[in-house]
C-alpha cells in the first residue's frame, strides 16, 4: 500500500478522489480472464428470415458456432467489426428463439448449450474491493457486456421456449451446469447477477431433478457469505439475523434446511457476542408449542449457541432459558425430554450451570424433583436422577433447603386438596 501524505490525511475528499482515480484505473471486467482471443474476422451470414426453411436449421447452427468467438473488450479499438457482427447475430438468434417454434430439435440443443457455457462461463476478475458494499460501493462492471447481455437473453428465452424439452436438455444443462452459474453470483455486474437470480429460477421450475440439488448449493453459498461478514458487524447484516434468520425458525419446513440456519446463527455470535441475548430471546419467543420434532431441533441448536457463549452472555440469558429448558424436561415426549437433560452431558455446559447455581438450581428443581417420581419413561428418570446428583454436588446446601422446601409446599397442597375432598 502506498504512503499516505500529510495532506491526504487532512483532506478526506482528496484522498477519497485519488482512490477513485486509482480503482477506475484499475477496475476491468472479466473478459480479460479469457483464454480464448479471435483469431479471424467474423464475416456476416445471411439472414434466418430471408433462408428456406429447409436451410433454416443449418443456418441456426452455424450462428450458434459464430457467437462461440469470444473477443477482448477491454481492447476498444480492435474487432469492432467481428464484434458489432456478433451482436448482431445474438440479436437475430434471440427474435428467432422467442419467435418461431420448431426450432428447438435434439440436434440443437448440444449447440446452443455450447456457445452459453463458451461465453458466460469465466473466471471473475478479483475484486478491487474485499469489503465491497453493492449499496456503497462503485462496481466492477462486466466489459463484454454487450455480449454476454444478449447471451443470457437467449439462455431465457431458450429456456421459456414453448417447445423446449426438459428431457433432452437435462444431457446438458446438469449439476455441472448449475454450479458453473452459482459461481457467477460472485460478479459485481448488478445487472448479470439480475439475469443469473431469474435464470436460476427457470432452471429449477423446469428440471425437478435439480431442485434437492439447487437447494443444497444455495445454502453453501449461504453459509459462505456469512462467513465472509467482516467486523464490525453491519446494522443491516444484524438486522438480518434478527428480521429474517431467527423468524425463519417459524417455518413449516424447517427440518430441510434447520442446520444450515442453525450454523448461520452460532456464525453470527461467533463474530459478535453480544447478539447473543437478543438471539436467545427470539428464540424463545417462536419456541414450537405443539411440534415436540421442532422442540428437539431448538434445544439442539440452543446447545450449539451455549457451546460458544460467553459466561457474561449466559448471565444475561440464564434464567428466561433455564424456565423454558424447565419446560421441556417435563415435557411428555421423551425425545423433548431427553433432548433437554442432555445438556448435563456437555462438560461447557456444566461449567456455566455451576458458576451460576444459585439461580439456575431454584429453577430447575421443582420440575427435575417432580418428574423423578412421576414421568412415564424410565430411561428420563434415571436420566433426571443423574442430573439432580449433578446439581447437589455443585451446592448441596441450596439443594437441601429447596428439597425441604418442596416438600413443605407439596405436604401443603395435599393437605388442603384433602381437606376440600372431605369438605
Amino acid at each position: 500500500m502506498s504512503a499516505i501524505s500529510a495532506s491526504e490525511k487532512v483532506d478526506g475528499f482528496t484522498r477519497k478522489s485519488m482512490r477513485k482515480a486509482q480503482k477506475q484505473r484499475k477496475s476491468q471486467g472479466s473478459s480479460q480472464y479469457r483464454t480464448h482471443t479471435a483469431p479471424v474476422e467474423l464475416s456476416p451470414l445471411p439472414q434466418l428470415k430471408d433462408a428456406p426453411s429447409t436451410e433454416q436449421q443449418e443456418l441456426f447452427t452455424q450462428k450458434l458456432q459464430q457467437c462461440c468467438m469470444l473477443f477482448d473488450f477491454l481492447d476498444s479499438v480492435t474487432d469492432l467489426k467481428s464484434k458489432e457482427i456478433k451482436r448482431a447475430t445474438l440479436n437475430e438468434l434471440v427474435d428467432y428463439v422467442s419467435t418461431n417454434r420448431g426450432v428447438l430439435v435434439e440436434p440443437a440443443y448440444p449447440e446452443i448449450t455450447n456457445m452459453i457455457c463458451t461465453n458466460i462461463f469465466r473466471i471473475l476478475p478479483p475484486s478491487e474491493n474485499p469489503d465491497f458494499d453493492p449499496e456503497e460501493d462503485e462496481p466492477t462492471l462486466e466489459a463484454a457486456w454487450p455480449h454476454i447481455q444478449l447471451v443470457y437473453e437467449f439462455l431465457l428465452r431458450f429456456l421459456e421456449n414453448p417447445d423446449f424439452q426438459p428431457s433432452i436438455a437435462k444431457r446438458y444443462i446438469d449439476q455441472k451446469f448449475v454450479l458453473q452459474l452459482l459461481e457467477l453470483f460472485d460478479s459485481e455486474d448488478p445487472r448479470e447477477r439480475d439475469f443469473l437470480k431469474t435464470i436460476l429460477h427457470r432452471i429449477y421450475g423446469k428440471f425437478l431433478g435439480l431442485r434437492a440439488f439447487i437447494r443444497k448449493q444455495i445454502n453453501n453459498i449461504f453459509l459462505r457469505i456469512i462467513n465472509g461478514f467482516a467486523l464490525p458487524l453491519k446494522a443491516e447484516h444484524k438486522q438480518f439475523l434478527m428480521k429474517v434468520l431467527i423468524p425463519l425458525h417459524t417455518a413449516k419446513g424447517l427440518a430441510l434446511f434447520h442446520a444450515q440456519l442453525a450454523y448461520c446463527v452460532v456464525q453470527f455470535l461467533e463474530k459478535d457476542p453480544t447478539l447473543t441475548e437478543p438471539v436467545i430471546r427470539g428464540l424463545l419467543k417462536f419456541w414450537p408449542k405443539t411440534c415436540s420434532q421442532k422442540e428437539v431441533m431448538f434445544l439442539g441448536e440452543i446447545e450449539e449457541i451455549l457451546d460458544v457463549i460467553e459466561p457474561t452472555q449466559f448471565k444475561k440469558i440464564q434464567e428466561p432459558l433455564f424456565k423454558q429448558i424447565s419446560k421441556c424436561v417435563t415435557n411428555p415426549h421423551f425425545q423433548v425430554a431427553e433432548r433437554a437433560l442432555y445438556f448435563w452431558n456437555n462438560e461447557y455446559i456444566l461449567s456455566l450451570i455451576e458458576e451460576n447455581i444459585d439461580k439456575i438450581l431454584p429453577i430447575m428443581f421443582g420440575s427435575l424433583y417432580r418428574i423423578s417420581k412421576e414421568h412415564w419413561n424410565p430411561t428420563i428418570v434415571a436420566l433426571v436422577y443423574n442430573v439432580l446428583k449433578t446439581l447437589m454436588e455443585m451446592n448441596c446446601t441450596l439443594f437441601d433447603e429447596l428439597t425441604s422446601s418442596y416438600k413443605a409446599d407439596r405436604s401443603r397442597v395435599e393437605e388442603k386438596e384433602e381437606n376440600e375432598y372431605y369438605i
